[in-house]
């Protein structure tokens, strides 16, 4: 009989566990003794499928130390354990029942597993969350700045200056960590023969968005959120929207298209092709971006520089 195991409340103290079918449940902390305690127990279950839910980086601990044990384990997103739970009229919520839920939803749904980051891709990604996390006070400091006086000003002054200078010490160690990773170094190579795709582009794709290479066309603009979706219902035709997907690869896609406008070839004949056919600018932007990530996609999966002909 196959089991199947939920992990939730997934923080700094602890872990719920629950197993299916035989519906135990139980709590360990979540660190190195309690994970050491976990994963032998895990092993003598032999569980076909175990799902976590992505925390804000508290699973992290968790789904490497349980992989490496050799579990089949996988990380869904929050969304899709509320959508199940709504679907099967599960309304109480607590820490227990959490666990139990995704347990079951490992049983009906059976997520895909997928390979977890490595460490050098863990480092990429915690250095790029801490760049954005810079960018984004040195924005509400200059923003503040225009209408401070005296002391205030001053004192803004010198953390704005202080920022600069961890924003160029962070820059400084994502390209070392690419620099020492000849792995990441031929990928950075292909990704930046592209015009249009500069350093920021070319790191978040490779810590984000790991699947780049490995998937269809089809399957990697889903999963990055580019694909229009489908919204019909009886006679009703909706219009196609793009939703979900990862947003912080999106951001730089769009970036990365909006250069490429300018400077890129196959971009701008696409782009002017659509607006010219009547298109509007979201339309055809989008578009854009999802033949530039299509042709990224290409290049890492043959291993082939930028080619204008072939793209």
């Amino acid at each position: 009989m196959d089991h199947f195991v939920g992990i939730d409340d997934v923080a700094k103290a602890t872990l719920d566990i629950a197993s299916l079918p035989d519906g135990e449940s139980w709590t360990v902390t979540n660190d190195e003794p309690g994970l050491a305690e976990l994963a032998p127990r895990l092993l003598a279950l032999a569980p076909a499928l175990i799902v976590l839910e992505a925390t804000g980086g508290f699973e992290f601990l968790a789904a490497i130390t349980l992989a490496k044990a050799g579990l089949p384990i996988t990380v869904v997103n929050p969304r899709q354990a509320r959508d199940f739970a709504k679907a099967m009229g599960r309304l109480a919520k607590t820490d227990a029942l959490d666990a139990s839920l995704l347990a079951d939803f490992a049983r009906r749904v059976r997520p895909e597993i997928r390979a977890l980051p490595d460490e050098a891709s863990q480092l990429l990604e915690s250095l790029l969350t801490r760049r954005r996390q810079i960018i984004e006070m040195l924005t509400a400091e200059k923003n503040r700045l225009g209408f401070a006086r005296g002391s205030v000003k001053r004192d803004l002054s010198q953390h704005i200056r202080w920022l600069e200078k961890r924003l160029a010490d962070v820059d400084g160690d994502l390209q070392d960590a690419v620099a020492t990773s000849p792995f990441y170094q031929a990928k950075a190579d292909l990704l930046r023969s592209v015009p249009g795709v500069g350093q920021v582009t070319t790191l978040t794709l490779l810590a984000s968005l790991p699947e780049l290479g490995h998937l269809s066309r089809h399957q990697i603009a889903a999963l990055v959120g580019v694909a229009p979706l489908n919204r019909d219902s009886g006679a009703i035709r909706g219009k196609r929207m793009v939703w979900g997907g990862r947003a912080p690869v999106r951001a730089v896609l769009y970036m990365a298209t909006l250069v490429g406008l300018k400077h890129n070839p196959v971009l701008r004949v696409f782009y002017e092709r659509l607006r010219a056919a009547g298109k509007p600018f979201k339309v055809a932007a989008t578009a854009c971006m999802r033949k530039l990530l299509t042709i990224l996609n290409a290049m890492l999966k043959h291993n082939r520089p930028w080619n204008p002909e072939h793209a």
